[in-house]
């Protein structure tokens, strides 16, 4: 009983940071539909700027605001480029070249070794439930999970902002339409995605190791949740927590097969229903 309980914790703690990463990225998807392909990138660099200041500062804080305000500016540099590119295809496409761009830089400046932040010892005391004891961090993970998706419901559903972002992820030509500056919107939901993307870099890479592939395997599991989800859902994100269970379950008992149980759970839910569990219909 124990280890399924560490088994589903874990797949549920995994979620938690995915849910924090594709929160973003769903929202990108769904508003501008583009595939940011160069989002898997903000995770690692999120990862490593919070790395370089934590290890000048020795504050893990600072070195998390850090990592997640310059993921931020660099989605704003992305989105500048984006924009000044026509069409969905050669606008992916752009986004492929800056990841390329951005993790070589990555291996240039950081080299190609695996790293992790050291938590503050407040956040890593163990969480103790009768006889199983869990890592605090993990558990922190899954908190700041929760509160960023109470905090995006009610920036999406009980703000202006949010209506409008719900308004133009059903059609953005209207809501251009009728006088709104939907340039700004995309900007601010570029910056959104970039600084959720960078956050969780940071908390992540407080308990895995990251390194050069990390940002393909972050971005391959976000593109998951995304398509399982349903585009510009935010619920759909919460699918994470789905996909990290099976992650979990799928290394543990069946790791030669771990890839086709998460590939075969996309297929069946595509097949059922092409949309995504929380996307609306085309």
């Amino acid at each position: 009983m124990n280890n399924t309980f560490l088994l589903i914790m874990n797949g549920l703690t995994y979620g938690a940071l995915l849910f924090i990463v594709s929160s973003g990225f769903t929202l990108i998807f769904g508003l501008m539909r583009i595939v940011n392909m160069s989002h898997g990138v903000f995770y690692i660099l999120g990862a490593y700027v919070s790395y370089t200041v934590q290890s000048k500062t020795g504050n893990w804080v600072v070195g998390t605001l850090a990592g997640t305000a310059a993921v931020g500016l660099m989605a704003l540099i992305v989105y500048q480029l984006i924009n000044r590119v026509n069409g969905d295809l050669p606008r992916t496409l752009l986004t492929v070249g800056i990841a390329m761009i951005l993790a070589d830089f990555c291996l240039w400046a950081w080299g190609g070794l695996p790293l992790t932040l050291q938590a503050p010892a407040q956040l890593r005391r163990p969480v103790i439930l009768g006889s199983f004891i869990y890592p605090g961090f993990r558990s922190f993970v899954l908190v700041t999970a929760v509160v960023i998706g109470l905090a995006l419901w009610v920036l999406l559903h009980h703000t202006k902002f949010g209506a409008i972002v719900r308004a133009g992820v059903d059609n953005r030509w209207m809501v251009a339409a009728l006088g709104i500056n939907i340039e700004r919107i995309f900007a601010l939901t570029f910056l959104l995605g970039g600084l959720l993307a960078g956050f969780g870099g940071a908390i992540g890479g407080s308990y895995l190791a990251f390194g050069p592939g990390t940002d393909f395997i972050i971005l391959t599991y976000a593109l998951v949740v995304v398509i399982l989800g349903g585009m510009g859902s935010l619920a759909g994100s919460a699918v994470g927590a789905v996909v990290g269970l099976v992650d979990s379950f799928g290394r543990t008992y069946f790791s030669e097969l771990a890839i086709f149980l998460l590939s075969g759970t996309l297929i069946l839910v595509l097949a059922f229903r092409p949309q995504g569990l929380f996307g609306r219909p085309g």
